[in-house]
């Protein structure tokens, strides 16, 4: 993928990825509650700040994009004991923050987050 503009970044958000992001939240969480659609769940979650602003995602095809990542057992127990409850309050508390104009940056910078306060992801690499 290639970079997209501040300017392209700013009309999504604008047009699409206030209304969407908390579609993709709700339905990512819906997903959770189950255990066979808990990894599409979990997926969602972490394409959030792309839905967000089309922010971009770290290399795959990098051959240092695995560092910084915990492994995949250490964000599978925090998921387990920590991220799924406080994600969904991460979630929320950014949601209430983005009605606010100046809650707004707050809660953008949040949802950038969210992949990290649910499972240890680092979005960026």
């Amino acid at each position: 993928m290639s970079d997209r503009s501040l300017l392209v970044r700013a009309l999504w958000f604008v047009f699409v990825g206030w209304w969407a992001t908390p579609i993709v939240v709700n339905a990512a969480w819906a997903l959770n509650a189950t255990i066979v659609l808990l990894p599409l769940g979990i997926k969602l979650i972490n394409l959030v700040p792309t839905v967000l602003s089309l922010k971009e995602p770290r290399s795959l095809s990098a051959p240092d994009s695995g560092r910084g990542q915990r492994s995949l057992l250490v964000r599978a127990v925090y998921f387990v004991f920590v991220g799924w409850w406080l994600s969904f309050l991460w979630a929320n508390a950014a949601a209430i923050l983005a009605v606010t104009v100046v809650g707004l940056p707050v809660a953008y910078w949040m949802f950038n987050r969210l992949p990290f306060v649910t499972s240890l992801y680092r979005f960026d690499g």
